[in-house]
């Protein structure tokens, strides 16, 4: 059975457009790209273990594509994404393609491990782990921050986190209460 999705996916996936398309970045066996495809979107799901993303085959408003985010080029195109979720994964070198990736209108929903994870478990290298506020540096004038949190977590597993819901349009645009 899947892992249940992330709270943080659940609470801001509404903020991607209906029936839009949505890319899963590093989705491994797809319990966003579920949970996404559940709500209608079209999702485009990329991971490089070819075996994960066999688990999805089947699965209706899932499409999945194998590649190496870190030894191949960025396997999408600008612009085509009204959503992009990435849990659990960071590779710095994707970032500026992965930005250009979303559509005006377009919701990032980022969510990955952050230093002082070390301390408490994998990952520990500093390459996998990001540092206070870098992902508020990342969308910094690109992208309109809606929500984000950094800090120690206890649920699944006590991990230090950083995360971020960023989007292509003013906070005034949202129609939705962001509160947990």
């Amino acid at each position: 059975m899947p892992l249940a999705p992330s709270p943080w996916v659940r609470r801001f996936a509404p903020l991607i457009a209906a029936g839009g398309t949505v890319l899963d970045l590093a989705c491994g066996r797809g319990r966003h790209a579920r949970y996404l495809a559940g709500l209608g979107h079209r999702v485009e799901a990329v991971d490089r273990d070819g075996a994960a993303l066999a688990a999805l085959a089947g699965v209706a408003g899932v499409a999945t594509r194998c590649a190496d985010l870190e030894a191949s080029p960025w396997p999408c195109g600008a612009g085509l994404f009204d959503g992009i979720v990435v849990t659990n994964y960071l590779h710095r070198p994707l970032l500026a393609a992965m930005l250009d990736a979303l559509r005006p209108g377009g919701v990032l929903i980022y969510e990955t491990f952050a230093l002082g994870n070390e301390k408490l478990g994998r990952p520990s290298n500093p390459e996998f782990l990001l540092r206070p506020g870098e992902l508020l540096q990342w969308v910094s004038g690109r992208l309109t921050v809606l929500a984000f949190e950094q800090g120690m977590v206890e649920r699944p597993k006590p991990a230090v986190i950083q995360r971020i819901c960023a989007a292509h349009q003013p906070v005034e645009d949202c129609r939705m209460d962001l509160t947990p």
